[in-house]
């Protein structure tokens, strides 16, 4: 079965012997079928929520720095920004000759040494050395920019829910397993299985652990220079 929404409900419904969903009826499943797609979403976002930097949920983000402007906005779908990655990329055309990583200062801090200069004239600025985090799901570098530098960062997003039959989840297909343990616990809890519920969550938790183990614990994350 493909490795999308419907394969894995898919998945709950052949462990469970029963007839599988199709195409034409997936987006229109109702009892039981209608719980084994909630199960399936349920099932990744405990895996999603379980650790807030998954491998597999890393993006990068670019942004153009705006001569004279402190504030900038963080994606919305950033589940956790890492801050220490932030960085002004090289541009010899701005007279930048090499990438700068930039210190992190709390907001805090920001107020206390810094807050005063954010609206000083644009010849007063400079190439950013800090980056905060601001309020509002904003960053901020100081000194204001003088000019239209590129800001780098890291970040990890917040998946949304499968919702079309064709949708693939963030996770690996080689971890399909877990999510379909875990599908199959809040499958059994609908129909009030309990003993099967335990036994599934306790497979899921397994494999959750192992993930950990694969994705994060060995794993030596390399950032973007």
């Amino acid at each position: 079965m493909a490795y999308d929404y419907l394969g894995l409900c898919n998945d709950v419904a052949v462990r469970l012997n029963e007839t599988q969903l199709t195409t034409s009826n997936f987006s229109t499943a109702t009892g039981f079928y209608s719980a084994i797609k909630e199960a399936v979403n349920s099932s990744i976002r405990h895996i999603n929520q379980s650790h807030f930097s998954w491998p597999f949920n890393h993006n990068s983000e670019e942004q153009t720095l705006t001569a004279g402007v402190v504030r900038y906005n963080i994606p919305d779908e950033a589940k956790y920004v890492d801050f220490d990655t932030f960085r002004v990329r090289r541009d010899d055309t701005l007279d930048l000759g090499e990438t700068r990583r930039l210190k992190q200062l709390s907001y805090d801090e920001y107020v206390d040494r810094f807050i005063q200069h954010e609206d000083q004239p644009i010849d007063e600025g400079g190439v950013p050395e800090y980056v905060f985090r601001a309020q509002n799901n904003e960053f901020g570098v100081v000194p204001q920019p003088d000019k239209a530098y590129q800001v780098d960062f890291e970040y990890f997003n917040f998946p949304v829910d499968l919702v079309l039959n064709s949708d693939v989840p963030s996770i690996p297909e080689r971890f399909r397993f877990v999510i379909t343990d875990g599908a199959m616990y809040y499958a059994y809890m609908f129909r009030d299985n309990l003993e099967m519920a335990s036994v599934s969550q306790r497979k899921f938790n397994e494999g959750v652990k192992q993930m950990r183990v694969l994705l994060v614990n060995e794993n030596v994350y390399m950032r973007a220079v």
